[in-house]
């Protein structure tokens, strides 16, 4: 059956219908990563994205429940080149179009996602639309209209269509050494999994909660989850990261929790052209000169200059790590209260596992063992 991909300035690709057959729009993005299909279509942080896989032989793992990072596919349309005719993998349960059929995803396959991604490089991501079936014989004008008439991603607030809507615990392996509160912007299943590890029980919150909440865990720190849209508009989750300071508990950001913490700390962000979306992603960290090669799924970044930390409400304010592909804001550190943040993914599924230290450093971080530098009970408040 045929498809065709429509991009807002008009370039179309054509190809054959893969998964559901029907239209969406979205924003269209790529993503570099060679395996980990399954971990890309289940995180909350696609929402409302049309995925390119620039790995050209998708499917060939099909799909299990064990590799699933929440409870649903939320990509909204999914495009890959050359389709699995078969499932090998032992692990597999079904395959990965029956997967995009019954969760309604929208998806075109046979389309040469090289020169769909270096499209998108020179050009930046935009709007994009996939049809197939009869929805795919409108006429062109019909169509490209349709993805301009689509909402952009810059201004979206997406945080609370994914967020969950009541608490609920993960709990820590063996004896409990802390216990966190976590806000729920998008997150991952292998985030609390990886605290679990650590002895930590996790008290995932949903996007509305408010600093009662917080303090009603009775946690020893304070988790902002990645999650989707665009993170000027998370007024909500900045005012709760700030309170949470106020308050003087050790938090941790992850990608658009980075940006939120960023946004409480008075610093802006920014939308990038196309983003870092992969598993293969050079991350430097300053500190220790050391190179870690991350999971990123992120469109916006942290406008804050390496060198000498900024002053803040909350005093000073780092640059800790950078993008050695295009020396974008990698994470924060705060000298003065105890925060920190990075923009890519130390939870990383499917891989791979270089930062996963940063979850320990969170809970020594608890622990009260914080850098000599960093000084929790003289927190610096410009309105104080």
């Amino acid at each position: 059956m045929s498809a065709v991909l429509v991009l807002e300035d008009g370039r179309t690709f054509a190809g054959d219908a893969y998964g559901c057959v029907g239209e969406t729009v979205g924003e269209a993005v790529f993503s570099t990563g060679m395996t980990g299909y399954q971990e890309t279509l289940t995180d909350p942080s696609y929402h409302r994205q049309v995925v390119i896989m620039t790995a050209p032989h998708i499917g060939n793992t099909g799909v299990n429940d064990e590799d699933v990072q929440s409870r649903r596919i939320w990509v909204s349309g999914f495009v890959v080149r050359d389709p699995a005719r078969r499932v090998s993998s032992w692990r597999s349960t079904r395959s990965l179009a029956d997967e995009l059929e019954r969760w309604a995803v929208v998806g075109i396959s046979g389309v040469d996602t090289r020169a769909l991604t270096r499209h998108l490089r020179d050009r930046g991501a935009m709007r994009v639309g996939v049809f197939s079936g009869p929805t795919a014989d409108r006429a062109p004008d019909d169509l490209l209209a349709t993805v301009r008439g689509s909402a952009p991603m810059l201004g979206a607030d997406l945080a609370g269509e994914v967020s969950t809507a009541d608490a609920y615990v993960v709990p820590a392996v063996g004896p409990v050494r802390f216990r966190v509160a976590a806000l729920d912007l998008g997150i991952k299943a292998a985030t609390p999994r990886h605290l679990a590890a650590l002895g930590i029980e996790t008290v995932v919150l949903p996007a509305t909660s408010t600093i009662e909440d917080v303090r009603a865990v009775g946690g020893a720190g304070f988790l902002l989850s990645n999650g989707p849209g665009d993170p000027a508009t998370a007024d909500r989750a900045v005012a709760l990261t700030r309170a949470v300071l106020d308050d003087g508990l050790p938090v941790f950001g992850i990608c658009f929790g980075h940006q939120v913490l960023a946004r409480a700390l008075g610093l802006a962000t920014y939308k990038l052209l196309y983003g870092h979306r992969g598993i293969n992603q050079p991350v430097a960290d300053l500190a220790t000169g050391r190179v870690e090669i991350t999971a990123h799924n992120h469109g916006f970044a942290v406008d804050l200059a390496v060198g000498d930390p900024a002053r803040t409400p909350y005093g000073r304010v780092g640059v800790s790590h950078v993008g050695l592909n295009d020396g974008v804001v990698e994470g924060l550190r705060c000298l003065d209260v105890p925060a920190f943040s990075v923009q890519y993914h130390p939870e990383a599924e499917a891989g791979p596992h270089d930062s996963g230290h940063l979850f320990a450093r969170f809970a020594e971080m608890m622990d009260g063992q914080v850098l000599e530098t960093q000084v929790p009970d003289r927190r610096v408040r410009a309105d104080a």
